[in-house]
Order: C-alpha cells, then sequence, then structure tokens
C-alpha cells in the first residue's frame, strides 16, 4: 500500500519540525497528528512521511530531523519503526529498545539541534 503526504501537509511538518529543533524540544507523534490534522489513516501517513524524510537526511548526510519525534511512553524514545528505518538506512545497527538505541538517539537528536538544514522541496 503506497501511502502519499499533501505538499500542506508535507509543508506543515518540516515546519513543526523546524520549529521543534530552533526551540531544542522534541515532538510526541500524537502532538504532531493533532497539529497536522492527517486525514486518515493518519499514524500511517505520517510514519510513512517520516521515514521519507530520514532516507532525504541520510541521503543529504544530515542529521535525521524525524529523530525529533517520539512516543509518549516512558521510554521517550521513537517508535520500533524508527529505528528499523535507520538501521535500513545504516545509521543505527542494534535492538531498537536497548540502551544502545537510547545513546544512539540522545546523540541524534543532540547533533540534529546543532545542525544548520537549508530548506528543500522533497
Amino acid at each position: 500500500m503506497s501511502v502519499r503526504i499533501s505538499r500542506q501537509h508535507w509543508e506543515g511538518l518540516l515546519t513543526e519540525l523546524d520549529q521543534a529543533r530552533r526551540q531544542r524540544h522534541l515532538l510526541t507523534y500524537r502532538a504532531l497528528l493533532e497539529r497536522l490534522q492527517l486525514p486518515s489513516p493518519a499514524m500511517l501517513t505520517l510514519t510513512a512521511a517520516l521515514e521519507h524524510l530520514a532516507a532525504l537526511d541520510a541521503k543529504s548526510e544530515q542529521p535525521l530531523r524525524s529523530s525529533l519525534v517520539i512516543s509518549q511512553g516512558a521510554s521517550r524514545l521513537p517508535r520500533t519503526g524508527f529505528f528499523e528505518c535507520v538501521e535500513r538506512l545504516g545509521r543505527f545497527s542494534g535492538p531498537p529498545d536497548g540502551i544502545a538505541a537510547a545513546s544512539w538517539h540522545a546523540s541524534e537528536v543532540v547533533r540534529v539541534f546543532e545542525y544548520a538544514y537549508e530548506h528543500e522541496e522533497a
């Protein structure tokens, strides 16, 4: 199944992530879904968009902006699928729920906070 995101929602996603980066804070999937008002299947669309953005960032050898999106749960980490995605991109290797994942994620978030992104079209 192919999932597409409208240009308006894509630009909204980039804006939300850019604001989070500038303010040095993380966003939950739920908060992002509420702010973007994505049509159903909203979570599938958001996941596909975040994975696409991760691929674009990896291709450009930039820190992964999608790392700013986390679960509401106690772990305060992205969902398992995020770690599977970044493993496919060659950025992380290991179990998605261990200390190595938490450590890699924390360092990637710092890299995102410190990186100056150019605004680009998808």
